[in-house]
């Protein structure tokens, strides 16, 4: 664990506690997506910043790219093992989100 992030919360917060990386990891819970796809079913991201978040999630791996050789260009995201080990947190909040939404 990195040094200057002693708390395992503060860790996980810094991996996936941004407003779209986990809309990302929770859309890919069902299996890979190509890019546009994706990037419909989160309504309100920017071609830029759906970018940026995609690569720091890559980075961070969460999140497998494939890019496949075909004009146009056709790229398909998918969870890592690391990514699905977050689906009990995503569908957790995924819950409590609906149940909040219904009281």
């Amino acid at each position: 664990m990195n040094k200057e992030i002693s708390c395992p919360l503060n860790y996980t917060m810094n991996l996936i506690g941004t407003k779209w990386k986990p809309l990302i990891l929770f859309h890919l819970l069902e299996g890979g997506l190509r890019s546009g796809i994706l990037q419909k079913q989160i309504p309100g991201i920017s071609n830029k910043m759906f970018t940026q978040t995609v690569r720091d999630l890559e980075k961070d791996g969460l999140i497998s790219r494939k890019v496949f050789p075909v004009v146009p260009p056709k790229v398909e995201y998918r969870l890592t093992t690391r990514g699905k080990s977050l689906e009990n947190i995503l569908r957790s909040l995924d819950k409590w989100g609906l149940e909040d939404c219904l009281n």
